[in-house]
């Protein structure tokens, strides 16, 4: 018999489904996705924290989770939310059920729900904060939806940063004498973006998100990668001072909200979209080239275009709305992309990006 559940929104609407995961309350700002697989990776990626995610896909489940996938140690989502979730997974790696890994993760979600209702609400009015409940009424949810924090008021890179200063090595015996040391800072880490690092011969050590400028450089890097992460970049001024004392002494490639706190190193200013980009088919043009990729991409919040300057150019740009999706510096060897070009899921048109920084640590320009 399927527990019912419903999910409530802060502006009073209510969709009833049945309860999927584990049976506790959840609690976050409620978000959606277009990509048509890669929900586990979807679920573990630490950008999604404080967050419930909607699936646009109608059915999610069916080929399992497994042991490759991961993009970090946990399960980072609030809450999620499918239309239909499948109990019986067909694939050669999958070792448990959609709904045995979220409730062995603690993370509760809801099936049966009308997501595609769902998420022309939340393109017509925007995010909202909602509530995944089983045990309270639909009045009671939307009386505790009140007394919550709201998303852009916490500071969630301090819940996903590692706490230690680690070195990455997926590839035990792979030589790295003469590797390049790159320092990543981690507001929200991805793994694929060190295996592919990694993949390109580097040597990686990742560091807490409040390390300083000072700390970073006694590990004598030869580049810096500012990674994505959760929340609002106006709560993280000790990550842009860090960036600012690391400005001429190192180069530097950010990512996704790494863009955006290199953005407010040199004086841009920040925003929150509507419902933000969420998803594995985003067009983006290069403005040099023309080309155009179809990118992987998780943000709420952009950089306003009218306020890049101190050396900063916009060099990619959002076809759907026109944001920026890419700064440069000007004569520094700094660069950032909006976008996830380490994918997972996603296309994988945008590795060459990894490279460029490979190239910039070599001192080609």
């Amino acid at each position: 018999m399927l527990k019912k559940a419903i999910l409530a929104l802060e502006d009073g609407s209510v969709y009833e489904g049945h309860s999927l995961g584990a049976n506790v309350q959840s609690y976050g700002e409620v978000v959606f996705n277009t990509s048509m697989t890669g929900y586990q990776e979807i679920l573990t990626d630490p950008s999604y924290s404080g967050q419930i995610v909607v699936l646009t896909y109608p059915l999610i489940g069916n080929y399992g989770i497994n042991t490759e996938d991961f993009e970090s140690k946990r399960v980072q989502v609030s809450g999620f939310v499918v239309r239909e979730d499948c109990d019986r997974p067909s694939h050669w790696q999958s070792n448990s059920t959609l709904g045995e890994f979220l409730t062995e993760a603690g993370i509760t979600g809801i099936s049966g729900v009308d997501t595609r209702s769902l998420t022309r609400k939340i393109r017509s009015a925007g995010v909202r904060m909602g509530i995944i409940t089983s045990e309270m009424t639909s009045r009671e949810a939307l009386e505790q939806l009140e007394k919550m924090p709201r998303y852009d008021d916490v500071d969630f890179v301090k819940g996903v940063s590692t706490e230690a200063v680690y070195e990455w090595d997926s590839m035990p015996g792979l030589e790295r004498q003469n590797a390049h040391h790159v320092v990543v800072i981690d507001c929200g880490l991805k793994y694929n973006i060190l295996r592919i690092l990694q993949s390109m011969g580097c040597r990686i050590t990742v560091v807490p998100c409040r390390i300083g400028a000072g700390e970073v450089l006694d590990l004598k890097p030869d580049g810096v990668l500012l990674s994505p992460g959760p929340g609002d970049p106006l709560l993280l001024n000790y990550v842009v001072e860090t960036i600012r004392g690391l400005v001429g002494r190192t180069p530097m490639m950010g990512i996704c909200l790494g863009l955006q706190l290199i953005g407010r190193a040199f004086g841009a200013k920040t925003f929150k979209l509507k419902f933000g980009h969420r998803g594995a088919n985003h067009p983006v043009r290069e403005m040099d080239t023309g080309r155009i990729c179809i990118t992987a991409q998780n943000h709420g919040f952009a950089v306003d275009a009218d306020t890049v300057s101190n050396g900063l150019e916009i060099s990619h740009v959002n076809l759907n709305d026109g944001t920026v999706e890419g700064l440069r510096h000007s004569e520094l060897p700094i660069f950032a992309i909006q976008y996830h070009s380490e994918a997972s899921p996603g296309p994988q048109d945008n590795m060459y990006l990894f490279e460029k920084f490979v190239e910039s640590m070599c001192g080609v320009t």
